[in-house]
């Protein structure tokens, strides 16, 4: 009488299945995160201590050149209020990312604070980490 049975269970793992997943993920995440971008003009940023939370928040930028972009628009500064009022129309909590380029000249960034505190829209100073 055999009593051996068919039903033999093989104790041994096979790791190839696990290294396509592991692959695949890789793949996924290198092709989202460059997706991913800041909505910003490619300025170098003072250095300070702390970090910028990018949030769907405008960005207004100032370069060297004292020129004024909203979100890569290029705006005269005589129609920067105007035109930053109407993207943060509607908002509940309007806030704007103000990017001055390292060398500003401290009034061009006061007259952007200026407007935002007018018309109380909240302002984040975007920083390059030290």
């Amino acid at each position: 009488m055999d009593l051996n049975s068919r039903n033999k269970i093989d104790p041994t793992f096979n790791m190839s299945s696990m290294t396509d997943i592991v692959f695949l993920l890789l793949i996924f995440f290198m092709l989202t995160s460059t997706l991913v971008t800041v909505n910003a003009l490619d300025i170098i940023l003072p250095k300070a201590q702390g970090k910028t939370e990018n949030k769907k928040a405008i960005s207004v930028s100032i370069t060297k050149n004292q020129k004024f972009y909203i979100d890569k628009k290029k705006v005269n500064e005589s129609e920067l209020e105007n035109y930053l009022l109407a993207q943060v129309s509607g908002e509940e909590n309007p806030s704007i990312v103000l990017r001055a380029e390292e060398g500003v000249p401290i009034e061009k960034a006061v007259k952007v604070l200026d407007i935002a505190n007018r018309n109380k829209i909240k302002v984040i100073l975007a920083v390059r980490p030290k």
